[in-house]
């Protein structure tokens, strides 16, 4: 699963399942350069994304310790770490771990 729903999402519903949460956490200039170059965007995707780290991020660490307190969190902050992330999943290896 990923995305976020606005008021229609069930955030708790969806981490109570979870055994692992991967959050994709980079930086605000990697994500509006990203968002650039995708589309135009209107004013209030601008705001969410410049109040992401501040006010959305927080909400959601929280949701997480909330409904997944026994799931792994990954969190990535980087296409580098992604990269990485995603070829020792696609081998076999464990993640995070020799």
């Amino acid at each position: 699963m990923d995305g976020d729903l606005g008021p229609y999402d069930v955030l708790g519903v969806r981490l109570q399942a979870a055994d692992t949460v991967i959050l994709l956490d980079f930086s605000f200039w990697r994500c509006a350069w990203r968002a650039i170059r995708r589309s135009r965007e209107r004013a209030d995707f601008w705001l969410w994304v410049w109040a992401y780290r501040r006010r959305s991020r927080p909400l959601l660490l929280t949701a997480i310790a909330t409904h997944a307190g026994d799931a792994e969190l990954r969190v990535i902050r980087n296409p580098r770490a992604l990269r990485r992330f995603v070829g020792q999943v696609t081998t076999g290896q464990t993640p995070g771990r020799p």
